[in-house]
């Protein structure tokens, strides 16, 4: 059975404590630029996760990240 959650931030749903889970270090550039379009992390590869755009910018998360541009 699929879990059910109220959407949050981004659709992303909540932990049990109420908080939005964060994106997982392990998700690709190329995945992400579906969900936040093609100019996000400009100028880095699609096959980058974005553990490494994060360590690379100094960002703490994608809203971080986002906040840069």
């Amino acid at each position: 059975m699929p879990r059910q959650c109220q959407p949050g931030l981004d659709d992303r749903c909540r932990n049990q404590d109420g908080e939005i889970r964060r994106k997982n270090g392990k998700t690709r550039v190329d995945t992400l630029r579906d969900a936040y379009g093609p100019r996000f992390a400009a100028g880095v590869r699609g096959d980058v996760k974005l553990s490494t755009v994060l360590q690379r910018t100094g960002a703490r998360s994608v809203s971080g990240l986002l906040k840069k541009r």
